[in-house]
């Protein structure tokens, strides 16, 4: 994962990181790595409430902005705000992509897309890993 200059709320040594997060969470959240498409346990939730960051525990995403994008990870619209999370150019793969990361501790969450065609307020795809959220059922959000 590429370093940015940014200094970020949330800030741990790699070690402390490695301690605090299984290995598959390590892997796309500080490695910037994918879960396989339609494997993730929030690709088809349904439930409410608000997406948190899995690593730093920042708020990220509210069940309100996700749709069914059938592209097998879950997928949102918009970010609950304008700053919960960051963009940084990636042009891994071959292509270039937006890389989308918590603004809070920098862990990498998914991608954004534009122009898709999706029938939704913000014409974007925030395609996110489900590994890299906790989600916060209504009940429990706040």
């Amino acid at each position: 994962m590429d370093q940015t200059d940014r200094t970020y709320a949330v800030s741990k040594t790699d070690e402390e990181w490695r301690a605090e997060l299984s290995p598959a969470e390590y892997q796309v959240l500080r490695q910037a790595g994918t879960e396989r498409p339609y494997v993730g346990e929030y690709t088809d939730t349904k439930t409410e409430g608000v997406y948190a960051c899995r690593a730093c525990g920042a708020e990220l995403f509210t069940s309100e902005t996700k749709f069914d994008s059938h592209c097998g990870w879950p997928s949102f619209y918009s970010p609950l705000a304008g700053d919960s999370v960051e963009y940084i150019e990636d042009v891994s793969m071959g292509m270039k992509r937006v890389e989308v990361r918590c603004a809070t501790c920098g862990s990498h969450l998914g991608h954004v897309f534009e122009g898709e065609g999706y029938g939704t307020p913000t014409d974007q795809r925030f395609c996110i890993n489900s590994i890299s959220m906790t989600l916060r059922p209504q009940a429990d959000a706040g």
